[in-house]
């Protein structure tokens, strides 16, 4: 996997650009001018980020993942990890029939839904995952791999399953190890 270099990164336009990001090569950006990634967060091969997404310091997002932001936004605070093959949307088509559907249809025959989604700090999503616009993930969750995330969740808790239902508490001791982890970096 190659990365981009400082100075491509800086062609490319972005919102707002942290220290030390990597992006693969092999990444599929959108609307760059509506993208800000905090510092030393790193995008993998074959993802497509397009619409307003806003990443924090710290955040990986794996190879194959898709962070359809759209006019609402997508907000990774810092410590999130998506895993292979995420997706999550902050828009979405009407599927019921009621309406016509795609991106090339005139939205007066359409029935979008838009609505932010918000990933606090310290999730992890697992490989596979869906995430329905209008979620909030609360801080420190963990979403098991292939999961449907289609309703706000609880802090600190594990969720898994099609809908996801929380299954259990997560432990919080990662805080104390992302605490010395900082120090160390200022070091």
């Amino acid at each position: 996997m190659g990365y981009l270099s400082e100075e491509e990164l800086n062609c490319l336009g972005f919102k707002e650009l942290g220290k030390n990001v990597k992006i693969s090569s092999n990444v599929s950006i959108y609307d760059a001018s509506s993208i800000s990634i905090g510092d030393f967060s790193r995008v993998d091969d074959f993802c497509v980020l397009s619409g307003n997404i806003e990443i924090g310091r710290y955040c990986h997002i794996t190879p194959m993942c898709l962070i359809a932001g759209g006019a609402p936004g997508v907000v990774m605070k810092d410590f999130c990890t998506i895993a292979y093959g995420v997706k999550i949307f902050s828009q979405s088509d009407d599927y019921s029939g009621s309406t016509m559907t795609n991106s090339l249809i005139p939205k007066k025959y359409k029935n979008e839904t838009f609505s932010k989604v918000i990933l606090q700090e310290n999730v992890i999503i697992g490989a596979g995952s869906i995430v329905l616009p209008g979620v909030e993930i609360a801080e420190g969750c963990s979403i098991g791999a292939m999961t449907l995330v289609n309703k706000s969740t609880r802090p600190w808790s594990i969720y898994v399953g099609i809908p996801g239902k929380k299954i259990k508490k997560r432990n919080k001791n990662l805080l104390d190890l992302q605490q010395q982890f900082l120090k160390d970096a200022k070091n």
